[in-house]
């Protein structure tokens, strides 16, 4: 079986770093947050070796893939698009989606949005979630895990505030 081989695609807008490897139906494995391609690494090789055309790339705003400056490129219409993209890219009707954490929140919306593009779903760590139009995702989240949970600790914040707190704390006052 040949190595893993490298390459940028253009796919949506953007270039999209992926790793492949073997021949077969075409398998899109998508990495969860903060991870790249390489946490698959070991399922990319297995299952080439038993048949499968496998892709896994770095997502949108990750690894080697472009990083769009603004917050609003980053939408699940962006990250479905992307996918779509790839699919299209390898000449595929379909794909079997394998996704892991953000990847399983794109794969879950992959195969809402775009059920006849999806051979098969797989995906790991993050159930289905149905919207709540009265309520924003991130926040549902803090409010169940609290602000401890790794996904409020990237919401937006002041910096400003940050430091000035800081400056604060190191006079000896808290704020």
């Amino acid at each position: 079986m040949h190595e893993v081989s490298h390459q940028r695609v253009k796919t949506n807008g953007i270039w999209l770093h992926i790793a492949e490897q073997g021949t077969g139906p075409l398998v899109l494995l998508l990495h969860g947050f903060p991870e790249i391609w390489y946490s698959w690494r070991h399922q990319v090789s297995f299952l080439a070796n038993h048949g499968y055309h496998v892709v896994a790339p770095d997502l949108r705003g990750y690894g080697d893939s472009d990083s769009p400056v603004s917050p609003t490129s980053y939408t699940v219409m962006h990250l479905v698009g992307d996918i779509i993209g790839l699919i299209d890219h390898f000449g595929e009707q379909q794909a079997f989606i394998v996704g892991d954490d953000w990847g399983a929140v794109i794969g879950w919306h992959l195969a809402l949005f775009r059920p006849e593009r999806v051979k098969g779903l797989i995906n790991l760590s993050v159930p289905y979630y149905s919207r709540n139009p009265n309520a924003k995702f991130a926040e549902s989240l803090i409010r169940t895990y609290g602000d401890g949970f790794y996904i409020s600790q990237f919401q937006a914040f002041s910096w400003g505030n940050l430091f000035d707190r800081n400056r604060e704390e190191q006079k000896g006052h808290s704020p």
